[in-house]
């Protein structure tokens, strides 16, 4: 499945929503786009991540890169992750730097 993603800010949240698969080819559409919100300098990063089969290690550096351009200070909120997500951030640690939930309204 082709990947895409799309952005808008709301009241200092960006909000993303990852569709298909995020793997090297398409990581560079995805670290574009966090480019492109950072400069705006969001309070909160929402990825809605519902429809997003697979994320490969280049998946995980750009939401390293998000992390490192938009600060610590900025939570970084994955919604409803299929699976494989959640066991690549497992895996890898990066669950200790993201908070990852089921839904995602605008008091959570």
């Amino acid at each position: 499945m082709p990947f895409h993603v799309s952005s808008q800010i709301t009241n200092d949240v960006a909000k993303f929503t990852l569709i298909g698969e995020l793997d090297a080819a398409s990581a560079e559409t995805f670290r574009a786009e966090i480019e492109k919100v950072a400069a705006q300098k969001p309070k909160r990063l929402v990825l809605m991540v519902k429809d997003l089969a697979f994320m490969a290690s280049a998946g995980l550096r750009v939401l390293i890169f998000a992390k490192q351009k938009l600060g610590v200070e900025v939570p970084i909120y994955i919604v409803a992750p299929q699976e494989p997500i959640v066991d690549t951030l497992q895996k890898t640690g990066f669950h200790h730097s993201v908070h990852t939930i089921s839904e995602y309204n605008d008091e959570s």
